[in-house]
């Protein structure tokens, strides 16, 4: 199956950065779950190995991520001990309330309905082509687990963050990383209602291509409509077209 990246860019200097657009999904995964509390401060990270297993990457992709998690003081490494996150390095909370019912895992989808098409939607006119390789690698991952009749909620999110990321907007990407812990709950619950004999997956994944298509292509207000109807989807399946009625 041809890369997601595939066409974005075409000449050898470009060919030559798959690898970094590799490093980069495992950076922003890594990130993103460090910035959600998945890993706490002086927490110690996966080995090699074990990321390199899970993100299915060789080991010099994996230590390529954590060198810039490093250089961006977010890990320290402790000889003979591995990598733990830094106590200064998480990004800070921004005091969302926990997920703790149905209604929360509504009303996360709800708000992400007003920030995440706009966000696509300045991608798409702000877009370079590291900010694409990226959005690209984390696209990779999930056609990989696809075709694995899986579901990788950290490459998902991955996705999400990356555009968010790619909109050059640091509130967009800041909101994101505070509401991982949130937006995974959906996530998980999403790709578990995905998986049976009638697998939705690859249409999920045509609709997380179809986001990439046209950000890559500079189309804003179609990534922003894909987006919307992306999320707004994924709400529906989850909650299988009955919504709660928040008034109450």
């Amino acid at each position: 199956m041809p890369s997601a990246v595939q066409g974005v860019v075409e000449s050898e200097a470009d060919s030559a950065a798959r690898p970094s657009g590799l490093a980069d999904g495992v950076y922003h995964g890594l990130l993103a779950e460090i910035a959600g509390g998945t890993y706490a401060e002086n927490q110690k990270l996966p080995s090699e190995h074990e990321l390199a297993a899970r993100y299915k990457v060789s080991r010099p992709v994996v230590r390529a991520a954590l060198e810039r998690l490093r250089r961006e003081n977010v890990i320290v490494s402790r000889q003979g001990a591995g990598s733990f996150v830094r106590a200064q390095g998480r990004a800070p909370a921004l005091g969302y309330a926990p997920v703790e019912s149905i209604a929360d895992i509504q009303r996360c989808y709800e708000f992400r309905l007003t920030i995440e098409p706009e966000a696509a939607r300045y991608a798409a006119l702000r877009r370079n082509a590291a900010a694409l390789t990226r959005i690209g690698a984390a696209l990779d991952l999930m056609s990989t687990a696809t075709r694995q009749q899986q579901h990788r909620d950290d490459a998902d999110f991955a996705f999400h963050l990356a555009i968010a990321e790619a909109s050059n907007n640091h509130y967009y990407g800041a909101s994101l990383q505070a509401l991982q812990s949130h937006i995974a709950v959906g996530m998980k619950i999403h790709g578990l209602a995905l998986l049976g004999p009638n697998s939705g997956l690859q249409g999920v994944l045509d609709e997380h291509r179809a986001i990439f298509a046209a950000i890559r292509d500079g189309e804003a207000e179609t990534a922003g409509d894909r987006m919307h109807r992306h999320i707004c989807s994924s709400r529906d399946r989850l909650f299988e077209g009955r919504l709660l009625d928040l008034s109450l």
